[in-house]
């Protein structure tokens, strides 16, 4: 930060002039300050510049003061004494700073030597204070060995006296005063150890005869080193001595001590070292290596620093950061070089949390079988299962049709537990049958008998086949006149469909929905079939479904309709399906109670998905949201590079003949809501095979649940229509369409859809024109008229010639123009028409090469609207 800190110097105005000033301060500190001084002008009379006036200076009165003519102008002789004095104090002001900073600095490095050579000093006395306690512990120490060693030896002379005279007069050896002397002098001298010579006098004195004083010796000297380390380690400045008390820190001879913590250390450390503990021995580690991976995310794994790693990357060349993601080539060589082993894994090995194992024989227990109705429109499949179930089903659906997959379990007299799934049998539903025919263990298949064979029942026949599952026929309607199941047992064998009835394998039983009959032998033929196929599953693991419908729902949000296949769904569970995945919230079963835990071949209702998934997508339990989350996000990932895959395989040139040929096709846009994700499917199916050649419709969006403000906004970008089938707008979005005139659509039942779509598209296409011939006429004579031009002259020989029409001029069979004819004269009267065998003149518009001789063909165009099959 400068002086100034970015702030303008006070000034008096006009034209400032600017100085530095340096201020000085205690301790050798200086300050530059900046200061500004306004230029005063003076006037100076031109008498007194002019030399040898009375008032003008002498030449040599003023030679002090510098060459007038080098001053700034305006400047007096007064001013110019000022401003020197002024400096000549600055500088003798200068001098006296500098001076006196010198005098400071010497004295401070006085102080500072006086301070070093006194530590000197106290070192030095310390230092000789040590090496003279030291001189005086070892000439103690040489004494007291010494007076052992003299000890030793008297006695042992002592000893051999005894020995002699033992005979004579036995007494007791009495103790040597030489002998206690020298010990008392080494106890006076050494006060901080006085069991050292003790113990080696005593060791000596109890020693065997002709044992040598070496011993002794040596041992004394291991006893003085080692009380040696004790007292330095105790005077280690290594060491904490004590608290730091304030008086120790003001005084600053005690110095800078270290904390507890780090004394703790230091002791571990001594004490890891004094074990023989090093330091940890570097972990080599399996990295799992996906095809790309971030800096940060390669060091957690090899558990290094991510500095390390980019350093490591640098020295290959790759100025990268922790943040930014490499390939798995280079974080393999990264890998080796840190010692580790790459193990590389594909981003689809998330899905191997899922894999199905098969399960053990004794675990398998016996399910309820699953049992797909399929059929024709209006063959009477709801209502044979609303006989089975009791219930009516078939009056909650619009126009009494079905329109939805429906899922039921029905408990038989005979308390056996069956699984049915009801299947749409309008074309539009195909995807829905192929689901259905996909899960199912058993299809029953519905044949009216006063209908016989028809497409949907042949589809459903193909969907049976493909899905490799047995098939029961079910011929309905038997008690309505006219009904005939020999004829429908005979439509079937067209499709490799043999009855028992006719010498074939495939059971057939005749009911009827509406008086309940044959419906006990329905119900036993598939028991039977279901008891042929041995059905049996494990409960007692993580549960695996199909979601048989999805739809979003208003106040609960995402729900899937889940028909369990194999293990125990639980509320709680955590599961993935399709490209979601989610958390059991309830279950709900078909008849609309909470339950806790479904079985295999339950169908449940299932809440708590974080979005709504495709019909058919399989449903699997896994262990923890982390996997589920990791699964769905891989799956959407997948799906989104699939389609962009698409999108750029697409070269310029078909790009160009595409927009080429889109050209001339016209296009009917529409955005389209439904109640559940099969119906939305199915009628986008149904809207894709709306059109031909010339007019196609395109869904630009379709959807689960409410049509919304967003719906609005992108039918109003895209001047399309709103298709609701079953759902209605909320209140803002109506609000919304209103304001911007976009036109929704309210359906329930698909055939008045496609029917009003195919309507529309057919406004697109172009007319028809068809050309109706109504006369010929022949040119006799040619006549130039004032004013008109040409006229001809025609003799109408066959039909009728109208002013309205248009006409052809063929000279030798050959048409020269086409056009409207100018006028048309009978005599001299303007005409609308001349009928066969009268004649006229007719001019033509903007033409007139007309010959004799020529004919002229006369006709009318009309218009014809088209329509789509």
């Amino acid at each position: 930060m400068s002086d100034t800190d970015g702030k303008k110097p006070l000034g008096l105005g006009g034209a400032p002039r600017s100085g530095q000033v340096k201020q000085s301060f205690s301790h050798g500190r200086t300050k530059s300050v900046v200061v500004e001084t306004k230029r005063k002008r003076v006037v100076v009379p031109v008498a007194a510049a002019k030399p040898g006036t009375p008032g003008a200076a002498a030449p040599g009165s003023a030679s002090h003061l510098g060459d007038p003519s080098k001053r700034p102008a305006g400047i007096s002789d007064a001013e110019m004494e000022r401003r020197l004095a002024a400096l000549r104090v600055a500088k003798a002001r200068e001098a006296e700073d500098n001076a006196r900073r010198a005098e400071d600095d010497k004295a401070r490095e006085e102080e500072r030597a006086r301070k070093r050579e006194e530590t000197e000093t106290k070192e030095r006395e310390e230092r000789e204070r040590l090496a003279a306690a030291k001189a005086k512990a070892d000439e103690e120490e040489r004494v007291r060995v010494e007076a052992a060693a003299e000890a030793v030896a008297k006695a042992a002379a002592r000893k051999a006296d005894v020995l002699g005279t033992s005979r004579r007069q036995p007494a007791a050896p009495e103790k040597p005063a030489g002998a206690a002397a020298p010990t008392a002098r080494g106890e006076r001298a050494d006060r901080n150890a006085p069991a050292a010579a003790p113990t080696a006098a005593e060791t000596a004195a109890r020693a065997p005869m002709g044992a040598k004083p070496a011993l002794a010796v040596r041992k004394v000297d291991r006893d003085r080193e080692e009380r040696e380390r004790n007292a330095k380690a105790k005077t280690d400045d290594g060491r904490r001595t004590g608290k730091l008390t304030l008086n120790d820190a003001l005084a600053g001879e005690s110095g800078r001590t270290r904390s507890m913590a780090a004394m703790k250390r230091k002791q571990e450390k001594a004490r890891q070292k004094a074990l023989g503990i090093g330091k940890p021995e570097k972990q080599f580690r399996d990295v799992q290596l996906p095809e790309t991976i971030t800096v940060a995310e390669l060091a957690n794994r090899m558990t290094e620093r991510a500095a390390d790693v980019v350093k490591s990357l640098m020295k290959m060349g790759m100025m990268v950061t922790m943040n930014e993601a490499i390939d798995a080539d280079t974080a393999e060589l990264v890998i080796e070089e840190f010692g580790h082993k790459a193990v590389r894994v594909s981003d689809a090995d998330v899905e191997q949390a899922i894999e199905l194992v098969a399960d053990a024989e004794g675990t398998r227990i016996t399910r309820p079988p699953i049992v797909t109705i399929m059929g024709h429109v209006d063959h009477g499949k709801t209502s044979l299962l609303d006989a089975i179930r009791k219930a009516n089903v078939v009056s909650g659906e619009a126009g009494g049709i079905t329109q939805h997959i429906g899922a039921y379990q029905v408990t038989t007299e005979k308390g056996q537990v069956l699984t049915f799934l009801d299947t749409p049998g309008h074309a539009a539903f195909t995807s829905m049958r192929s689901r259905g025919a996909q899960v199912t263990d058993i299809v029953v298949l519905v044949v009216a008998a006063d209908d016989a064979v028809m497409p949907q029942t042949i589809e459903a026949i193909a969907h049976a086949k493909a899905a490799k599952v047995p098939m029961i026929v079910a011929i309905n309607k038997v008690d309505k006149y006219g009904a005939d199941p020999t004829k429908v047992r005979t439509g079937l064998l067209q499709h490799e469909i043999v009855v028992e009835q006719m010498s074939g394998d495939v059971q057939d039983v005749e009911v009827s929905a509406k008086t309940g009959q044959g419906i006990d032998e329905l119900l036993e033929a598939i028991a039977l079939q279901a008891e042929i196929l041995e059905l049996r599953a494990n409960p007692n693991r993580a549960a695996a479904g199909a979601v048989i419908e999805a739809k979003l729902d208003v106040g609960r949000g995402p729900i899937a309709t889940v028909l369990v296949q194999n293990g125990t769904l639980r509320k709680g569970d955590i599961f993935v399906v399709g490209e979601q995945w989610g958390k059991v919230r309830a279950l709900i079963n078909d008849k609309g109670e909470r339950i806790d835990e479904a079985g295999p071949s339950v169908p449940v209702e299932v809440l708590g998905l974080s979005g709504t998934p495709s019909a058919g997508d399989t449903l699997n339990v896994v262990e923890t949201e982390a996997q589920a989350r990791e699964i769905a996000d891989y799956r959407l990932k997948t799906a989104k590079d699939k389609r962009a895959a698409a999108g750029a395989a697409t070269t310029l040139e078909q790009l160009m003949a595409k927009a080429k040929a889109d050209q001339s096709v016209a296009e009917l846009p529409v955005l389209v809501k439904a109640d559940v994700q099969g119906s939305a499917e199915a009628i986008v199916q149904a809207l894709e095979k709306v059109g031909n050649e010339e007019v196609r419709v395109r869904v630009l969006s379709y959807g689960v649940g409410a049509i919304t403000d967003t719906d609005v906004m992108l039918a109003e970008a895209s001047k399309c229509p709103i298709i609701g089938f079953n759902v209605r707008a909320n209140a803002s979005a109506r609000n919304s369409a209103h304001q911007k005139g976009v036109e929704i659509r309210y359906y329930s039942i698909i055939y008045d859809l496609v029917d009003d779509i195919k309507a529309a598209a057919s406004g697109l296409l172009k007319a028809e024109i068809r050309e109706t011939f109504i006369g010929y006429a022949t040119i006799k004579e040619v006549f130039k008229v004032t004013g008109i031009g040409q006229v001809a002259g025609c003799l109408v020989t066959e039909g009728v010639a109208r002013r309205s029409a248009g006409v052809r001029l063929l000279r030798d069979n050959v048409v020269i123009h086409e056009g409207t004819l100018k006028t048309l004269k009978r005599f001299k009267d303007e005409v609308k028409e001349v009928i066969s065998g009268q004649e006229c003149g007719m001019a033509f518009e903007r033409y007139d090469d007309v010959r004799a001789g020529d004919v002229i063909e006369i006709f009318e165009r009309e218009e014809i609207q088209r329509t789509l099959a």
